[in-house]
């Protein structure tokens, strides 16, 4: 990119507006790609495989598999129980760690964060701080040997690989050095990674679990396979494939320089994130999208909370922004609405 370039990207972040109208400040600077990087020159550190991850998550999948065999014999509420906790576990991952901590494109008060960040441990995807810290550096090294899930390794290693092996010496050295105050300062934040091991066993396998056994009489044996184990193991694989799916196939409209794309598949599966050269471009805009609600039920989800009061300050771009944008480097594939 050149500095005109990067000066105009700049400039379009400096211009989001809140859900109020008044211009803010667009995005944390640690989510914007830093053009200044350069990728050590030499052999690449040797890949340490950690064995334990392969056997845990293998064991994991198979566990799943075997779930997948017993969803004719759940019961009706069975299902939509696994359906919703699927969705619950899913928000904690997008509305929460992703477009508030991560990103912090909205401001939420505190019931709505206490809630946000039950249900990030329903998801089992590490705590909210290190989900965090790594997906700031994912965004500002994208696509280098700086993003911990790093496309241009092919999609094993974006979509699963790079949770079975050491993170890359550079991934642990720039997360060490990103400023990360405001989490360290959240309250919340702070007491689920105090507490995530308690956390987890509770709602991500414990509740799920339970809730079935007790109210409807679902046998523990299915209650535990398929709302808790095979719910849990399609939240993963949805949010992993924005890490590779969306890194890999689709078109470009907004910034064909950058290998995230528009993947109709991942927004569906994973709730509203696939549209991911946009919000690659714009990681600041709390909806991850140009077109609000459509296909996007997180932003759905956002919309209904400040609509209760409980989340303000939503940062958007302008329809005229993305348009421009668009014209400016995207490849051509553009279309409004």
């Amino acid at each position: 990119m050149t500095e005109a370039e990067e000066l105009k990207e700049k400039q379009e972040q400096e211009g989001a507006s809140s859900s109020n109208g008044f211009p803010m400040e667009a995005s944390c600077s640690e989510d914007a790609f830093d053009h200044t990087y350069k990728e050590k020159q030499g052999p690449k550190p040797e890949r340490v495989v950690v064995w334990r991850n392969v056997f845990l998550m293998t064991l994991l999948h198979l566990g799943a598999l075997y779930g997948v065999l017993l969803v004719p014999t759940a019961s009706l509420p069975t299902l939509l129980w696994s359906t919703l906790c699927f969705l619950i576990s899913a928000l904690g991952v997008t509305a929460g760690a992703h477009r508030l901590w991560s990103h912090r494109s909205y401001k939420a008060t505190l019931p709505l964060k206490i809630f946000l960040a039950t249900a990030n441990s329903m998801s089992f995807q590490n705590d909210i701080y290190e989900w965090a810290r790594d997906h700031r550096v994912h965004h500002k090294y994208s696509e280098t040997d700086a993003d911990p899930h790093n496309a241009v390794r092919g999609f094993f290693f974006a979509h699963i690989g790079w949770l079975l092996v050491r993170k890359h010496p550079d991934v642990i050295e720039k997360g060490r050095k990103l400023e990360l105050h405001d989490l360290l300062a959240d309250k919340v934040v702070m007491f689920q990674r105090k507490h995530y091991k308690l956390s987890v066993l509770l709602m991500c396998f414990i509740v799920p679990m339970l809730v079935p056994w007790y109210f409807w009489g679902e046998s523990l044996w299915v209650a535990y396979f398929v709302p808790a184990l095979l719910r849990y193991t399609l939240v993963l694989n949805a949010t992993w494939l924005v890490n590779s799916a969306a890194h890999m196939w689709g078109n470009r409209p907004y910034d064909q320089s950058i290998n995230p794309r528009e993947n109709k598949f991942v927004t569906f599966s994973a709730i509203g994130e696939g549209f991911h050269n946009y919000h690659h471009t714009f990681p600041f805009d709390y909806a991850t999208s140009e077109f609000g609600c459509k296909l996007n039920l997180t932003t759905c989800f956002i919309d209904l909370m400040c609509f209760l009061g409980l989340a303000t300050d939503c940062k958007r771009v302008s329809h005229e922004m993305a348009i421009a944008r668009a014209q400016r480097t995207g490849d051509g594939s553009y279309r409004s609405g």
